[in-house]
């Protein structure tokens, strides 16, 4: 079974977290390895993406934008395969969370499309979707494990 980088974004309500942890608790269901990182505490290195073989992403959606420590990954991606490092390509999946805006959405799946092989749909958390979302979280980690195995 492949391994399984989830990176998200969460500092205050933790919704974004919940969907991580979610999406993660689906992949390992298939038996795929994953490892969480909350881009609020820690930067991705180019050794640990590489080290992955499918990406998931969580942002919550700041003024219809991604947080700040996302936008940072993407640049990092987009710097790491200018130099020729192989990091586009990789299967990849989608999550967001907001408060009744929700506007990120197109800008996330841009960032998406630009460097993963997207799995599934992406998964949006509103506040009234708690429990839907979790689920469609867990089965979008499904079915990005299944395109590892």
């Amino acid at each position: 079974m492949g391994k399984i980088l989830v990176v998200y974004h969460s500092q205050l309500a933790g919704n974004t977290k919940e969907m991580a942890q979610a999406l993660a608790d689906g992949a390992r269901r298939t038996g795929a390895e994953v490892e969480l990182i909350n881009t609020n505490d820690q930067r991705i290195t180019l050794e640990q993406f590489k080290g992955a073989d499918a990406v998931a992403v969580g942002t919550p959606d700041y003024y219809g934008y991604l947080a700040g420590t996302i936008k940072t990954l993407f640049d990092d991606i987009y710097i790491w395969d200018k130099a020729g490092e192989a990091v586009t390509g990789k299967p990849g999946a989608l999550f967001y969370s907001h408060g009744g805006g929700g506007a990120v959405r197109p800008v996330l799946e841009k960032f998406g499309t630009r460097f993963f092989d997207t799995a599934g749909e992406t998964v949006e958390r509103g506040p009234k979707n708690a429990e839907e979302a979790r689920q469609q979280c867990t089965a979008l980690g499904k079915e990005l494990a299944a395109k590892v195995a």
